[in-house]
This record gives C-alpha cells, sequence and structure tokens, in this order.
C-alpha cells in the first residue's frame, strides 16, 4: 500500500480519524447516503441508509486534512 501524498503541497499524510463527543461518549463521524432528512425523535433519519465510517489523512508538512469514506 503507498502512502498517498498531499494534494496542496505533495508531502506525505498519515492515516487518522476525527473524534465526534455526543452527551459523554466519543464516536467516529459516519458518512450516510442520501440528503438529510429530519426526524423530531433522533434529530436526523438514518434507518436503512447507507453508512460508512469516515477516515482523515493528514499532511505532515502543512497540515492539510483529507477525509474520505471507503
Amino acid at each position: 500500500m503507498t502512502t498517498p501524498k498531499c494534494p496542496k503541497c505533495g508531502s506525505e499524510m498519515e492515516q487518522g480519524f476525527l473524534v465526534d463527543h455526543n452527551y459523554g461518549t466519543v464516536d467516529q463521524p459516519e458518512w450516510v447516503e442520501g440528503p438529510v432528512e429530519r426526524s423530531f425523535w433522533t434529530g436526523v433519519k438514518m434507518r436503512g441508509k447507507e453508512r460508512r465510517h469516515v477516515m482523515t489523512n493528514r499532511c505532515v508538512s502543512c497540515g492539510y486534512l483529507e477525509s474520505f469514506a471507503k
């Protein structure tokens, strides 16, 4: 597997992830397919939608962040 290069400066990027702090828990953000549909009870409807964890690379030189969902 090759090390990704920064699209801004060309330096190497390192893999990591962002965290989401909610009501005493820590979670990894997720990508959810489709437009946002509001729900009175849960805030956002997510049942039946594809979900993927969001990964983030950080440039070791300039600090640029690039997120993706495999």
